[in-house]
């Protein structure tokens, strides 16, 4: 890992994949409060859902997302007691974490669309063509 929490590859370069994936948590966290109310604890092992690793994603990340959409109004909670345990709170969507949800479906298909446009660059870039010269043999 390099300076802030991004992955190494190659020569000592970064690569920046962990700060928007951070962010990706949010729309993640949205779409698993849509199917149905959950403790925080059942949305982080259910991110696997969406490729995240297990012990990927901080559980201090998840929290903290929580706290803040719920701040905004996106997502409402409740201190839920019984079942012999200690009382844990239960998220629910509201009407404008709904929409929000929506907003973030917009946003990653235009991101999608984006990397899409990307990786088809990279790959006219970086294939092997006749007469192209490599990086080491261009000026």
């Amino acid at each position: 890992m390099c300076h802030g929490g991004h992955t190494r590859h190659g020569h000592g370069s970064r690569c920046c994949v962990s700060a928007p994936l951070e962010r990706f948590v949010q729309p993640c966290l949205l779409l698993l409060l849509r199917r149905r109310p959950a403790h925080g604890y059942e949305l982080m092992q259910s991110l696997a859902e969406f490729g995240f690793g297990e012990g990927e994603v901080d559980p201090a990340t998840v929290y903290r997302n929580l706290r803040r959409l719920e701040e905004e109004g996106f997502v409402v909670s409740r201190w839920e007691t019984g079942g012999g345990g200690p009382a844990r709170r239960l998220y629910r969507l509201t009407r404008e974490g709904e929409e929000l949800l929506h907003a973030w479906a917009a946003a990653v298909e235009q991101n999608r669309r984006r990397l899409e446009h990307f990786l088809a660059r990279y790959r006219e870039e970086t294939a092997p063509a006749e007469g192209r010269p490599g990086p080491e043999n261009s000026s």
